[in-house]
């Protein structure tokens, strides 16, 4: 492995609700024949039974348990998954932790479709719910480390779908027909792939929104 492979961060997936890690079966021999170290976690229940805060606790035990404590790492999630990670880091102390974030198709500010189940987590997934509001009223943590959001306007999931638009980051539109073809086209791995490759700005340097 090569100097620039060996300074890339360990990437961790994080998936969205009734699937497992392995959903990221295709993004992550991808990545890893690009030479990055990717890991997965399956967040228990992943129905939407629990509050998405508690699946934060696991992502936050997960990366305790599996890197060193100064370690540095790039986190990408999809759809319900972008919301608890996005609480891992506004929340649990992530944000000293993750240096590049990529949400793909998630519920920034919600979906209606979430309106079909009575589950914590699910309720916490609807517009205007607390639990997004809250994490909304402070979105601008975010500045701090590389955000990328990753959405296509297709969505039947995230509804409406420019839900997955964040007023700070970055912002990459793929038209993809369907919400889990969002981990499989070609273009949503090479948008992935751009992302994880973009420099670190140093603390001094202010991020500037797209």
């Amino acid at each position: 492995m090569n100097t620039k492979n060996q300074q890339r961060n360990a990437v961790l997936l994080v998936h969205g609700i009734d699937d497992t890690g392995l959903v990221f079966y295709k993004m992550a021999a991808h990545l890893r024949l690009q030479g990055w170290s990717v890991y997965s976690l399956d967040l228990v229940p992943n129905n939407g039974d629990v509050g998405l805060d508690e699946l934060a606790k696991q992502v936050a035990d997960y990366v305790t348990a599996t890197f060193a404590p100064e370690q540095h790492l790039d986190l990408v999630a999809f759809s319900m998954g972008g919301i608890v990670s996005r609480y891992y880091i506004q929340r649990l102390g992530g944000i000293n932790r993750v240096q590049r974030f990529i949400t793909i198709s998630s519920p920034h500010y919600g979906t209606v479709v979430a309106y079909g189940s009575q589950r914590p987590g699910c309720i916490q997934m609807r517009p205007d719910s607390i639990f997004l509001k809250d994490l909304n009223s402070d979105a601008t943590i975010l500045e701090q480390l590389d955000f990328t959001s990753i959405w296509t306007p297709y969505d039947l999931m995230i509804v409406p779908a420019n839900s997955s638009q964040m007023p700070v980051g970055i912002e990459v539109i793929v038209p993809v027909a369907l919400h889990p073809w969002m981990l499989t086209d070609s273009r949503s791995l090479a948008a992935v792939k751009a992302a994880l490759k973009n420099p670190i700005k140093l603390p001094f340097f202010k991020k500037v929104s797209s």
